[in-house]
This record gives structure tokens, sequence and C-alpha cells, in this order.
């Protein structure tokens, strides 16, 4: 190693130092000799070499300076590894090529880092001037190697069935110390479930039994204090469904599960379900209380110009070969002679049903209203009536006066106008003649004087 690379962590150590110090004498200037590390705890990598900043300030004069380094293993004494007076350092001679130190700044440089150098290192600094003032840090060294890229292996790698079959994941890694194992299910953590465990180093997550809803993208997380890995992403084969089995077609009208087709034209069905593996299909005709399989396979072409009954019914029919499940699903076709565009105008208007109720509904409507217009013009009808019959015998005598019973009058009366055959003009009823031999003359007359008049012509014609 050149002696620059040797002396950059110091050199950028020295700038923080005199910052730290400024601080030290500013804010423990009634409390004498502080020393300060950045953490108590600090991870290395074996092979590499590791630094260990420390920073110390004082507010007294001080002749000298004095830095020690001790090392200690768990349930061992501590051992002295080196130390320095002002700018003059003594290591101890076994360690002399390892741990390095340039006072006045106490940072300790340890290169290279071996799983034997983990432990704790012990910092001490002593001030001589009036008096001795002394303070000491410790600092946790762990050393680790970095993680390998894990591998996750399935069992059962042929797959399972769903509310059958187990599933068991394993992280394997290759390299690298003090390994922590974390399962992710499409980026997020996997937690413990009713159908999720994990291994006590979590490192197998167990699945039983398999679900829909445990597929996904699995992958494993591997970390220690220095490095983390992520296996590649894979996804377990779970046999499922057929679930939500239904039938579309690329024409036709469609409401609910009958098809309205229009006579001459072709349609092509398909039959689809949620399903792994994908299902495999029948398709099934009932017709006079039989039923028999007309084509295998997820589609179906219904020709209409070839089918003779107007109404057909049909079956799909959907297996999984892996699960063993099976769904079906009927549907009815209707061919029509009605254009579907003139019925449908492409989908957007009534049905058929629907347009012929509304039609009956306007003709019950307008046969309703036709007899409440005849019922409430009486005038027309007893004009036509009154028109059809002869004149004579709204002008026959009759033997009784017009009153002899006032009753016989009570009533409700309407004027109408009697049709003239000869055309001549109505004159006042006092011009009436006595004679009934002018009828070529005829006149107009009301109802009220036919009963007015016919009475007055027997009273002459009694005279």
């Amino acid at each position: 190693m050149g002696q620059d690379a040797f002396m950059e962590p110091f050199v950028r150590a020295s700038g923080a130092f005199w910052c730290k110090l400024y601080l030290l004498l500013v804010v423990g200037a009634c409390s004498g000799l502080k020393v300060v590390v950045p953490s108590h705890t600090v991870h290395g990598i074996r092979g590499q070499a590791l630094y260990l900043p420390v920073h110390y300030g004082f507010h007294t004069p001080a002749s000298d300076i004095q830095i020690i380094w001790l090392f200690e293993r768990h349930h061992t004494m501590p051992q002295y590894l080196l130390g320095s007076v002002n700018k003059s350092v003594v290591p101890d001679l076994e360690y002399q090529h390892k741990f390095t130190m340039m006072p006045p700044n106490a940072s300790l440089r340890i290169d290279p880092l071996q799983f034997t150098d983990e432990g704790n290192y012990i910092v001490k600094v002593n001030i001589q001037g009036n008096g001795t003032l002394s303070a000491s840090q410790k600092i946790q060294v762990t050393v680790d190697d970095p993680v390998t890229k894990p591998v996750v292996q399935t069992q059962p790698s042929s797959g399972a069935v769903e509310y059958v079959g187990n599933m068991t994941l394993t992280c394997l890694v290759e390299g690298g110390t003090r390994p922590v194992y974390q399962w992710l299910k499409n980026g997020r953590p996997v937690h413990s479930s009713s159908t999720n465990s994990f291994s006590p180093q979590n490192n197998i997550l167990h699945i039983a039994p398999v679900t829909k809803e445990d597929i996904g993208n699995y992958s494993c997380l591997v970390k220690n204090h220095v490095s983390q890995m992520e296996s590649d992403i894979i996804m377990p084969t779970i046999y499922y469904g057929p679930y939500g089995l239904r039938v579309n077609s690329d024409k036709g009208l469609k409401v609910g599960a009958v098809f309205t087709v229009d006579i001459g034209e072709a349609i092509l069905f398909d039959c689809s379900a949620d399903s792994y593996p994908p299902n495999t299909y029948s398709w099934i005709q009932r017709t006079d209380n039989e039923t028999y399989v007309i084509k295998q396979g997820p589609h179906l072409e219904v020709a209409s110009e070839k089918v003779a009954q107007k109404t057909m019914d049909y079956v799909c029919f959907a297996y999984n070969n892996m699960t063993g499940r099976q769904d079906e699903t009927g549907f009815t076709v209707i061919i029509t002679s009605v254009g579907l565009e003139k019925l449908a105008q492409k989908g957007k208007s009534l049905p058929p049903l629907a347009s012929i109720t509304g039609i009956s509904l306007f003709l019950i409507l307008a046969v309703c209203f036709l007899l409440l217009w005849k019922k409430y013009q009486p005038s027309k009808v007893i004009k036509q009536k009154l028109e059809g019959r002869p004149e004579t015998e709204y002008r026959k005598a009759r033997t009784f006066s017009g009153h002899e019973d006032a009753l016989d009058d009570f009533g409700i009366y309407e004027f109408v106008a009697f049709p003239d055959a000869s055309g001549v003009p109505r004159v006042p009823n006092r011009s009436v003649p006595a004679s009934d031999g002018a009828s070529g003359q005829d006149l107009h007359y009301t109802i009220y004087e036919v009963i007015q008049h016919i009475p007055a012509q027997q009273q002459d014609h009694l005279e």
C-alpha cells in the first residue's frame, strides 16, 4: 500500500477531528476531557480495511497526550495493541503491521480485517497538565463475508392441486455469514397465516394447502450486516379451476342466456373459464329431451340457414384434467327473420319482446280512446239515426195533447238540425202549414220544435 493511501483516512479524520474538538471545548468546557466515537458498533468485511474514528477534546493546558488502544474478546482480558505519547507511537510488535494510528489523531486503522479481529476495541486518552484527565470509549467490531445470490427451490417441482396439495419453497445461499432470510411475494413481505409457515431460520416457506390466491411471483431476500442479495423470481405451479364459465358470441343479440340470430347468418360462440391448465371443452345440443355432443374445443359455429328449428338449446361443458373439476353452462339460440339491426339497432334499442309489448299497448289505448270518443258524441249518433228514418215518423199525429203528463216531458233535450232534401232554408215555426201535403217543402226542425208543434197540428186537425 502506498503512503498516500495509508494516510488518506487520517487526513480525512483530521478535519473532522478539529471540528469535533472545537465543539467539545465549547460544550464540555466545564467537564474536562471528552472522548467521542460516531458509533459503538462497526461492521467490517473480511479481507478489507476497517477504520475506527475517535474524537476527543479538552479545555486545560496539556503538556502530554497519551492514547492507548486495547482489544478484548468475549470472556478474555483486554490485550494491548498500540499506544502513543504526543506524536510517538509505541505498537505491540506482534501487531505493528496490522494496527496503525497517527497521533494526535486517536483513530485506528485495521488492515486486513479477519474473523479473529472481531471483538471489543477500547480507546483511552490521558491528558497531562496541572493534573491528569482520563476518558475512554468502547467500540464493538463484527466481521462478515458478503452473502451470495440465493437460489429458490420448489417442492414438488411439478406443481400442486388447489385445496389438495402442499408446496415448500427453500432458499439456498452458498456464501455469506450470519444470513437473515425474508420471503417476498409480488415484492411484498410474506407473513405467517393459516396456510403459510416458516422454518426457524426463515429460509423455508411451507404453504399447506395451496390455493389460487397463492399464485404470484416469489423471491428470497438474504442479507447480513455488510450486504444483501435477492434471488430470481419464481412462480410456483398451482392447478385450479374451472371458475367463471361463460359463453360469448361475435354476432347476434344477447339477452341473458338467449342469443337472437338473423336467419341465414353464421354465428361463432366462444366458451371460456378461469382455469389452469386450460380446460377441455365439449359442446352439447339438446333436442326432444335428448342430448348429444356435437363438437369438441372452445369454439362452436352455428350456421342458421342450415338449422331447421327456430329455437335451439346448447350446453358448454368444461373439464380440468388436473384438478378433476368440471362445470357447465346452458344457452338458447333463437333464429328470427326480422333484421336484428331493426330490432336492436346494433344493440342500442329495446329487445324484440319490448317492441311487441309497446305496439300492443298502443293499439289497446287507441281502441279505448275510440270507444270513449263515440260514447261522448251523442249528437252525431242521434243525427245519424234520425237521418236514416222517414220524416213522416216524426210528424205522425198522436192521440194526446202533449202535456197530459208532465213526467213524460221530463228529460235532457238537445237541439239537432234535420237535413232537408229539397235544400229549402229553414223558416220560423209560426209559419208551419196545417196541411201535410206540402211535403216537397219540408222544413228544418229541432227536437223541441217536434215536441211543440206536433201536438198543435193534432189540435188543429181535431178542431
